[in-house]
């Protein structure tokens, strides 16, 4: 794993050796790459925060027919920190749900709903195969997919979801693993 050099994609969704450091690294343990889905699978929840800004503000044209002005305040405050929060959760999902592969395992950390954190790993000689799988238009087009690895005995498989290039993510673990 020498050969790789340190490089990342944007918004770090594909992140080859970088300086970060995590909460159970080990004293010799490397990180290799770090993934998050990649940013173009975001692109729902980010158009439907634009439509719903551009709707309160459209609203605002025909609300003051019904409402006064302290009501209308009122409910422009409540919609944008109802948009806001959902813009923080779905930044807080995608931030938070990472795959971080080392030099000695591969760990995938899940975030559900903000206060519920789970943690899958495995050494990477139980790891059994790993398989790439990537379909559909914008998938082609991105170079996203899914990547499962399959793990030996009764331990969890690890799941990355939309990463970036996942072909070269299954190689650089085929790589450890041998």
């Amino acid at each position: 794993m020498d050969k790789l050099k340190p490089s990342h994609s944007a918004l770090h969704a594909f992140y080859i050796k970088p300086a970060y450091k995590f909460e159970t690294q080990r004293p010799n343990e490397q990180i290799i790459l770090v993934l998050r889905a990649h940013p173009v699978t975001q692109l729902p929840w980010i158009f439907n925060s634009f439509v719903f800004f551009i709707v309160i503000v459209f609203l605002n044209f025909f609300i003051p027919s019904f409402l006064n002005g302290l009501q209308i305040i009122f409910a422009n405050i409540f919609l944008f920190s109802m948009i806001l929060s959902y813009i923080w959760f779905n930044f807080i999902s995608w931030y938070f749900n990472v795959g971080i592969i080392t030099n000695e395992r591969i760990i995938d950390v899940d975030f559900h709903a903000v206060i519920y954190k789970e943690v899958t790993e495995t050494i990477l000689p139980k790891v059994e195969d790993v398989t790439a799988k990537s379909g559909g238009f914008f998938s082609a087009i991105f170079n996203y997919g899914n990547v499962f690895v399959q793990t030996a005995g009764t331990e969890a498989n690890i799941e990355f979801h939309n990463v970036p290039k996942p072909a070269e993510v299954t190689k650089i673990i085929n790589d450890l693993v041998v």
